[in-house]
C-alpha cells in the first residue's frame, strides 16, 4: 500500500525557514516522482515542485523557484522540502504526491491530475 505522510508545518514569521518532510511507505522510492502541491483557502492546488524518479532531476514553480528546494534521501524513503524566506502568501496546506513514472515535460510535472498518490498534507502559517 502507497502511504504518504507530510509532516514539519506550523506557524512562523516571515522570513522564517521551514523544512517539511514527506515520508513513503509501500513502494521504492526511486522509481517514483515525488512532488510538493500546496493549496490556500479558496485556491486552487498549485503544484510547487517535483523531483523525477531517475535521476532526481527537480523542477520548481516561478512562485517558489530560488526559495524553496526539494530533495530526496532514499534510504529513508523521504522527499523535503526546504523553505526559506518565507512570506505570509506562502500561507496553505502543503501535500506531497507521487507517481510512478517520468514526466513527459517539465511544466507536466507540475499538475495535479499526473499524481496518483496523495498524502493529507500539512498545514504552514505565515504570520507575524
Amino acid at each position: 500500500q502507497v502511504l504518504l505522510v507530510e509532516s514539519g508545518g506550523g506557524l512562523v514569521q516571515p522570513g522564517d525557514s521551514l523544512r517539511l518532510s514527506c515520508a513513503t511507505s509501500g513502494f521504492t522510492l526511486d522509481s517514483y516522482t515525488i512532488a510538493w502541491f500546496r493549496q490556500a483557502p479558496g485556491k486552487e492546488r498549485e503544484g510547487l515542485a517535483y523531483i523525477s524518479r531517475d535521476h532526481g532531476n527537480t523542477y520548481y514553480a516561478d512562485s517558489v523557484k530560488g526559495r524553496f528546494t526539494i530533495s530526496r534521501d532514499d534510504a529513508k524513503k523521504t522527499v523535503y522540502l526546504q523553505m526559506e524566506s518565507l512570506k505570509p502568501e506562502d500561507t496553505a496546506v502543503y501535500y506531497c504526491a507521487a507517481f510512478r513514472g517520468t514526466v513527459v515535460n517539465q511544466a507536466a510535472g507540475l499538475l495535479k491530475s499526473v499524481y496518483d498518490y496523495w498524502g493529507q498534507g500539512t498545514q504552514v502559517t505565515v504570520s507575524s
